[in-house]
């Protein structure tokens, strides 16, 4: 696990700036760190030392043949396979690391390597002889690629866009359209980041760069095709599925240990690889800590449970360095939680592996499950509750317009994925007008579901949740609050052999009457508890809604709120109004908790990234 930037063209003092760039970094990779400057192309990069620990595996890397240059973040899990294989032809290695593995592989396969690659991985890899970039991301988008192209033509990319900041031609500027849809998503849900002329390259994505032109394409795509068979069938493929990418995930030269909550996901991973060590925090807040339970499956397995309770002043204090390395603002509560997170494992172990995707999957989320009155309704004819449906939208709100709605069978109709905080007429009417013209929820949501048209209901959602919130919320916050502590962070369930079997598991094995997810739950059954098969889904649950009724915590929002920054973006009276009406009513009706946060993590980010970093710099 590492980061990596680089730009392409000439610059003058362009050691100084890389190095500089590769300091902002430093928290990605601070056992080692490196540079390369060619001819046109200048990479920079920050080791974290996984495998191969000696010197000889570090980065930037030039093949064998002296031809080409990589920069390359995150695993991969089938290296010595792909070593096996490149050996048969005749190729030697003079490490024991993947990084030399996947450039000998692209030396031999071309663009082509990037269909053979199981892992996670974000990398750019230069060629000498032809002046050109060509890089990529995993499929699930699990390590983050940045990248801007320059007023001149030339290319600036990196792991982390906070290291573009010390570029002398990188122009800091607020992306005026990413504030309007991230109100609703609760993060940056377009290709384009919050800072303008930034974007994200896409998971499942490789670009090429020459003389001046990106190109950007779709290297794979996730299908769900259910085929049928029995339950137990399923069951037996998901248990052995899961262990085996458990094995594969497990490889280290380091120390591995695992996050551990009270659920299936982290229970099951934990089970299954039955390290020394598990980690958890929770909260100091009654009905928000669930490290008992992570305690009590240590100890039934035997493995040493490191636990620690968050108090809303650690929480508070840390927020700012908190959205600092998120880069983008990223207002799901359980960011901060899982900071802490990291860094407690982070005193004890180099690698830990959790339990993000299994809800993707294998539908664990309850807006994938249907109520009992759903069920019933949904014994109408499909064609007659779509119109329905078509007739709710003309008339005006009535109860029971969203049931009629959300039961049409089409998600495209009212599905966004698992966050929606604000819906867009409210987050126009807070905004000021520069900042009212971003995409709608439909034009973000509408290109994703036209690549499944022919999917069924529940696979449409699941398909729109693996493109859209595990990667721009669940693997985002993954990656960079583990990574804010020097910690690699593996996902054993997003794993292109676990997903060629999920996907493959018919509706009806997965969602049932008793739970969600059914058919994962029967399969950790196998090696867990029924008390940590069964449990129902909680998510990482944070007390902001308790926090900002007590005066203290009230007044640090309301000071961001007032301040003549919010004032750029937002009608200041408008949120206020927000803010109090939570505080002086504290039935669940008058909850505003999830929009006060959403709005106060996009003011903290701002205030970090151009008041604070503008202040140091002009110190500097």
């Amino acid at each position: 696990m590492c980061g990596f930037a680089g730009f392409t063209g000439f610059l003058e003092r362009r050691d100084e700036i890389i190095n500089k760039m590769n300091e902002r970094i430093i928290h990605r990779g601070p056992d080692m760190g490196n540079t390369y400057l060619g001819d046109g192309i200048t990479l920079g990069f920050r080791r974290l030392s996984i495998l191969d620990l000696r010197p000889d595996a570090s980065q930037p890397m030039v093949s064998a043949d002296g031809r080409s240059v990589i920069v390359f973040n995150g695993e991969i899990y089938n290296f010595r396979e792909l070593r096996a294989e490149l050996e048969k032809f005749g190729i030697s290695f003079n490490t024991t690391c993947d990084t030399e593995v996947l450039l000998a592989g692209y030396r031999y396969w071309g663009k082509d390597i990037v269909n053979r690659l199981r892992g996670m991985f974000a990398f750019a890899i230069w060629d000498i002889e032809t002046s050109s970039l060509f890089g990529a991301r995993d499929m699930f988008g699990i390590k983050p690629f940045y990248y801007t192209v320059l007023e001149d033509g030339n290319l600036l990319f990196g792991s982390e866009i906070k290291s573009f900041l010390e570029h002398p031609d990188f122009v800091l500027d607020v992306n005026p359209k990413a504030l309007r849809p991230y109100l609703t998503f609760q993060y940056s849900a377009d290709e384009e980041t919050f800072f303008k002329g930034v974007y994200k390259l896409p998971q499942a994505h490789s670009f090429s760069y020459k003389d001046g032109k990106l190109t950007i394409y779709r290297y794979s795509d996730m299908k769900f095709e259910a085929v049928e068979n029995s339950f137990e069938h399923y069951v037996n493929e998901t248990a052995y599925a899961v262990q085996e990418s458990v094995d594969a995930h497990s490889v280290s030269d380091v120390k591995v240990g695992a996050f551990l909550s009270g659920g299936v996901d982290s229970s099951f991973i934990t089970a299954s690889l039955m390290p020394n060590k598990t980690f958890s925090v929770g909260f100091d807040y009654n009905k928000f800590n669930e490290t008992d339970y992570a305690a009590q499956l240590s100890e039934k397995l035997g493995i040493e449970n490191h636990k620690r309770l968050l108090t809303a002043d650690e929480c508070f204090d840390a927020f700012s360095d908190i959205q600092y390395h998120m880069d983008e603002p990223q207002s799901n509560p359980s960011s901060v939680p899982l900071y802490f997170l990291a860094r407690l494992a982070s005193e004890h172990v180099t690698v830990v592996l959790s339990g993000e995707g299994a809800d993707e999957l294998y539908a664990g989320y309850e807006e994938y499950n249907e109520r009992s009155l759903a069920r019933k309704y949904r014994k109408i004819p499909g064609c007659i509750r779509r119109g329905l449906a078509s007739f709710a939208k003309s008339l005006p709100y009535f109860k029971g317009h969203d049931f009629i709605i959300k039961n049409s069978g089409r998600p495209e109709d009212f599905f966004i994925g698992q966050a929606h905080v604000f819906d867009e007429d409210e987050a126009v009417d807070i905004l000021n007008d520069e900042y009212k013209n971003g995409k709608s929820v439909r034009e973000i949501t509408a290109p994703i579901y036209a690549r499944v048209k022919n999917f069924d209901e529940l696979s449409k959602k699941q398909y729109l949740d693996l493109n859209l919130w595990l990667p721009g919320d669940i693997l985002l916050k993954a990656d960079k609050m583990s990574m804010a502590s020097s910690l690699e962070l593996r996902v054993p369930f997003l794993d292109k052999e676990v997903l060629a079997k999920a996907s493959k598991i018919p509706a009806r094995h997965k969602i049932t009457p008793e739970n969600t997810k059914y058919v994962l739950r029967k399969a950790a059954n196998r090696i867990l508890p029924d008390e940590w098969a069964d449990r129902e889904k909680k998510g990482f649950p944070v007390p902001i809604r308790y926090w900002l009724r007590e005066d203290k915590y009230y007044n640090i929002v309301k000071e961001h709120f007032t301040s003549d920054y919010a004032a750029k973006f937002f009608d200041t009276s408008k949120l206020v109004s927000i803010l109090d009406e939570h505080k002086n009513n504290t039935d669940r009706a008058h909850d505003r908790g999830r929009k006060i946060w959403t709005v106060f993590t996009f003011l903290v980010w701002y205030k970090r990234f151009f008041i604070d970093e503008n202040t140091a710099c002009k110190k500097a």
